[in-house]
């Protein structure tokens, strides 16, 4: 069978300015490592053999009615506004609408240089597209909004980073890869018209009943707010919350210096890059707030009445830490087994928390012990626990079936950042079955899987990984 993708494209029939055409440079020896078959036919996708699999998606030879190019866009990185970026690794080969009806992009990242790669080679190594496979997929069966990975490929060729490593090339799909950054490069310019055009795309594309640019910044406003409350649920950690990795849809992009939270701390730190911990777990909310008022920026420019459209920006950003913290109170009550609301929920988590956070409890395992085991034994002081058991216990006796839901709310399997590593590790070795094995178990976040059990265990002391990093 021949590979067929059903391009649809729209962002390539765009003006000039908002890209530039891009082909994909050819890899040496490409060889499939992972496609993702459920998303394929999401997609619409006829595969085809494996050879023919690696050549489209290694880059080295373009399916009909692909339009390959990378896409323009600027951001502010750690809070310093960064004039241009853009995709100066990926190449967005088009557009499909699936059978569920949404449209969205197929990438290739890693596929070589592009006019935006500034210093770099435009390539990625292994380690960072499984990393990108495996927890990109793991957030979809979380239920959290996510770009999505169709396919993994070895180049057959060496990235040089510290030292020689194997290359890959990764697949993502997305609704878009549409970013607060893509409207602020051309704010910035005081490109007027450009920013109308890509404000009606973006409106047309994924907010269809918004009215104009203030019914766009509230679209996205809502879709981030629901975000980060659910990132905040799992325990994830984006490490790198710049404008140019905040969506317009509403998915959780780029898994770079990503992790989950074993033991729980709210000033948690993974990335290597976050000296001052701008981007630690607690602080996303404060952060995502302050994205989308980049946005409202942005946005603003294209007003013709500004100080009107100033007020409106201005209530419609502040509303959001509210937004966020109903979505975040909502998330922790069902963790806790609560499908009622009653004043007094936010102290009792709260109170949860940072008793947690005193004794070094396992964020995932604590909340999952709490339907189906013992979460006093992951506190350093059981008796931290047994002091708010009393009230949790006397608040779930006026709810109907609280271990089912915490059941479905909390899960048992995470992609912990010691196995990513161990993975990553093995398949730098030409090992790939821990890779194959975490994506069949997280592939079912909330179901037992005894055999899995092991998976569920925090990282022994010589295990613990203390940064994570970015893929370039």
């Amino acid at each position: 069978m021949t590979l067929h993708i059903p391009f649809d494209n729209s962002y390539a029939a765009l003006p000039p300015a908002f890209y530039a055409r891009q082909t994909p440079t050819p890899v040496q020896a490409p060889r499939l490592i992972a496609f993702n078959a459920d998303l394929a036919r999401l997609l619409g996708i006829e595969p085809g053999d494996t050879g023919e699999l690696a050549q489209v998606f290694a880059g080295n030879r373009l399916p009909a009615g692909a339009e390959p190019l990378s896409q323009l866009y600027s951001g502010h990185q750690f809070g310093q506004y960064n004039p241009q970026l853009g995709d100066g690794r990926a190449v967005l080969l088009g557009e499909t609408v699936g059978t569920d009806g949404i449209r969205r992009d197929i990438q290739l990242k890693g596929s070589g240089r592009t006019p935006y790669s500034r210093m770099g080679d435009g390539r990625a190594w292994l380690g960072p597209v499984l990393r990108e496979y495996v927890i990109s997929e793991a957030m979809h069966a979380l239920g959290i909004p996510t770009t999505r990975a169709l396919a993994a490929v070895e180049t057959g060729e060496p990235v040089i980073r510290e030292r020689p490593l194997p290359g890959a090339v990764l697949t993502r799909v997305a609704r878009s890869h549409l970013r607060v950054g893509t409207f602020q490069i051309f704010a910035a310019r005081g490109q007027t018209d450009t920013l109308e055009q890509l404000t009606a795309y973006a409106i047309a594309r994924h907010y269809p009943d918004a009215d104009g640019p203030m019914g766009l910044l509230t679209a996205v406003r809502d879709a981030q707010s629901r975000l980060i409350a659910q990132w905040m649920g799992a325990g994830f950690i984006h490490g790198v919350m710049n404008t140019d990795n905040c969506t317009i849809s509403g998915e959780t992009i780029d898994y770079g210096p990503c992790a989950f939270l074993d033991s729980y701390h709210p000033g948690r730190v993974y990335s290597s890059i976050d000296h001052m911990g701008r981007y630690a777990y607690g602080r996303q909310p404060e952060i995502a707030v302050w994205n989308i008022a980049q946005l409202a920026t942005a946005l603003i420019r294209q007003m013709p009445d500004t100080e009107t459209a100033v007020e409106q920006a201005t209530a419609i950003v502040h509303a959001m830490p509210g937004l966020i913290h109903d979505a975040w109170l909502s998330i922790f009550r069902a963790k806790i087994g609560l499908a009622s609301a009653e004043d007094g929920d936010e102290t009792l988590i709260t109170d949860l928390l940072n008793r947690m956070a005193e004794n070094q409890a396992d964020f995932t395992n604590t909340f999952r012990a709490l339907a189906d085991g013992t979460p006093r034994d992951q506190f350093t002081d059981p008796a931290a626990f047994d002091g708010w058991a009393g009230d949790w216990q006397a608040r779930l006796a006026r709810e109907p079936d609280p271990q089912d839901l915490m059941r479905r709310t909390n899960p048992v399997f995470i992609p912990r950042n010691h196995r990513i590593e161990q993975m990553i590790d093995a398949a730098i070795a030409g090992d790939y079955t821990p890779f194959e094995r975490l994506n069949t178990v997280l592939a079912r976040p909330f179901t037992p899987q005894p055999e899995a059990d092991d998976l569920t265990r925090p990282p022994l002391p010589d295990e613990v990984v203390p940064a994570t990093f970015c893929g370039t």
